[in-house]
């Protein structure tokens, strides 16, 4: 397969080294997996460390006295009841309430904010955001071409991270962060991930890439840290049951029905696609996301059907065996009265229909 035409992370080469099995992913050259393979890598995380390659994601800074007012009219989630050093998780909404994009909010200041958004997605995100701009007083960047970003995942992350910075680590609460030294270039150092573990997003030039990924390598192969590919970072989110762009959110899917409706401020004033969530919160929702465990022996993918009894009732949004809990998982959208946990469907599996389960989510949630 010719990568000419695929974007590269400052960290391309290295994967290549280090066995990485690259896939086109949304325009990207990216490693779905190294030479230990998914399920090594999912678990080292959860027992350990893993460390990923999220530079392709998106940065978006939002400057000037309007910068609050306006990601809060772009965004669902209220932005002015961030504090500095404080981020949060929001979707970016259509005018007929669809998702954009899902998005982490960073407050530096009251005049400026970091949105880190997916990278598949940069390119729309950034047509969309600057076409909404009114009479604010803002400036837009799209720093994206400029950062790496590293996550380092699971319950050593603190201890491996901290052998490079002075600040404390374990005083940034969850969805918060820091800008200071991280070995020995200036970053940005956030308690954040996309695993359900503990860990940190460290943003830094692109240029410290290559530096930043080795010395943390280096640190982390006495605790059991592996490098970890996409599969692994879906598998994971999968299990935590956290939400993938084009998946569980797309343009037409509402976050009310995705179960984010704790990112969904309706009464903080008036937002993009507020009345249409506002109407369809009022009237009720037809369909819902629900996770579901197999109970035949399968593996259920995105976009098979769902059934109950031989009503279709629904489609999966993704699904895949969860290597920690050692079960077949997945997401599906189903209708409303479908969707309390106990009720029995089957899934059209390649022309077989498969026993399933509505299960509560997350499947998994670490202990504190």
């Amino acid at each position: 397969m010719s990568t000419e035409n695929l974007k590269k992370t400052p960290l391309n080469e290295v994967h290549r080294a280090l066995h990485g099995k690259m896939v086109d992913f949304g325009g990207w050259d990216m490693p779905v997996q190294y030479a230990a393979g998914v399920i090594a890598e999912h678990l080292a995380t959860r027992e350990k460390a893993g460390l990923f390659d999220v530079s392709h994601m998106g940065e978006i800074w939002v400057e000037g006295p309007d910068a609050i007012a306006f990601v809060n009219r772009l965004t669902t989630n209220d932005v002015t009841k961030l504090v500095d050093g404080q981020a949060h998780y929001s979707a970016l909404t259509n005018l007929e309430g669809g998702v954009v994009d899902d998005l982490l909010v960073h407050r530096f200041g009251p005049e400026k904010l970091l949105l880190v958004v997916n990278a598949s997605t940069t390119d729309k995100d950034w047509a969309w955001i600057t076409s909404q701009k009114r009479d604010e007083d803002v400036a837009l960047t799209n720093a994206s071409a400029d950062y790496c970003q590293i996550a380092i995942q699971g319950p050593k992350a603190l201890e491996i991270a901290q052998k490079f910075t002075d600040v404390d680590l374990s005083a940034i609460k969850y969805y918060h962060f820091t800008a200071g030294m991280f070995d020995g270039t200036d970053s940005i150092i956030a308690r954040t991930g996309y695993t359900g573990e503990d860990g940190f997003e460290v943003y830094a030039a692109k240029s410290e890439a290559v530096r930043l990924w080795n010395d943390l390598m280096e640190a982390g192969a006495e605790y059991g840290m592996l490098p970890c590919g996409l599969a692994a970072r879906n598998t994971l989110r999968l299990e935590a049951a956290m939400s993938l762009y084009g998946h569980e959110l797309s343009d037409t899917i509402s976050p009310l029905e995705a179960n984010l409706g704790w990112i969904c401020k309706l009464n903080k004033g008036d937002f993009n696609g507020r009345e249409p969530m506002a109407k369809l919160k009022e009237e009720g929702l037809k369909r819902r996301l629900v996770g579901f465990e197999m109970v035949d022996k399968g593996i259920a993918r995105d976009e098979m059907d769902v059934y109950a009894g031989d009503e279709k009732i629904g489609v999966v949004t993704s699904g895949s065996p969860a290597p920690y809990l050692k079960k077949n998982i997945g997401l599906a959208f189903v209708k409303t009265e479908f969707a309390k946990t106990g009720q029995e469907i089957t899934i059209d599996v390649r022309g077989r229909r498969l026993a399933a389960q509505v299960v509560p989510t997350p499947f998994y949630k670490r202990e504190k």
